[in-house]
């Protein structure tokens, strides 16, 4: 397992090229496929490490799962996620130090535009994707929607959020559960059509987060440099450069976040009827 982390680092590029032997370890949740996140995260990371002083270094497991899995096992000191609001997992002491600057996430069910599937209730015995079992909008979300109409599905992991749309396309599944905003990049890139057969409410989008050995110090430092990026016109060059190489609609900034602003994710956590995997 350390020999693939340290090729998969070495194939994706670092964020920090020479600024210290030991950089901090920065996760990044799974949403899009191993290459567009590096693609996006590495001028992101790197840019941070220049204007903070604190060396970064991309890591991304081979599923949303196993990186949520190193931030849980201690193995990463930062990382972008929103798993990390269950009861379980809060516990582990990670605080929130920015968020990206958008109108927030929603979890939604999709089908395509050309699918005879028009209600929740048609969906009844049907395989339908999600990104992962830890997914906030792209599974528990959508699952609970399901749950609480009553609606049991066959849930298929796909191991990310592009792939499960990506099966949603092939006709494997009937459904997606989905991102919406990454589910409207994904559907600009590719000319797709969808429709949406239940929306959430909105919640902030994933969090910037340091773990408790970080220092408040360098944890400072990282979140004055991320919340910089769109009053920095190289910031803001390498923020519409990355959102160029996954198509994203908007170039996204960050702004400065606390434990309050997630605290819909919590109270959503411990109503929903949907098992948690901590």
């Amino acid at each position: 397992m350390k020999s693939f982390w340290i090729s998969l680092i070495l194939m994706l590029g670092t964020a920090c090229h020479a600024a210290s032997p030991s950089p901090y370890a920065f996760g990044v949740l799974n949403q899009r496929s191993l290459q567009a996140t590096a693609a996006y995260w590495n001028p992101i990371l790197s840019y941070v490490t220049t204007r903070s002083g604190v060396p970064l270094e991309l890591h991304i497991g081979r599923t949303a799962n196993e990186t949520t899995d190193r931030v849980t096992a201690g193995k990463l000191d930062f990382a972008y996620t929103n798993h990390l609001f269950t009861p379980k997992r809060d516990r582990l002491g990670w605080r929130v130090l920015a968020r990206q600057n958008s109108a927030g996430i929603r979890g939604q069910l999709v089908v395509l535009d050309s699918s005879p599937v028009r209600s929740l209730a048609a969906l009844a015995g049907k395989p339908v994707a999600f990104a992962n079992p830890y997914g906030f909008t792209g599974y528990y979300v959508p699952m609970d929607a399901l749950l609480r109409a009553g609606v049991k599905v066959v849930p298929v992991f796909a191991g990310n959020q592009e792939a499960a749309m990506g099966q949603l396309v092939s006709g494997e599944v009937a459904a997606a559960g989905v991102n919406h905003q990454v589910m409207a990049d994904f559907a600009k890139r590719h000319g797709l059509k969808y429709r949406v057969l239940s929306d959430s409410d909105p919640y902030y989008d994933l969090a910037v987060m340091a773990s408790p050995r970080v220092s408040q110090t360098d944890g400072e430092k990282v979140r004055a440099a991320f919340v910089g990026m769109t009053e920095d016109p190289e910031g803001q060059r390498v923020l519409q450069a990355a959102a160029r190489e996954v198509g994203a609609s908007k170039a996204w900034g960050f702004a400065p976040a606390d434990e309050r602003d997630y605290d819909n994710y919590r109270a959503f956590l411990k109503a929903t009827l949907v098992p948690l995997n901590e």
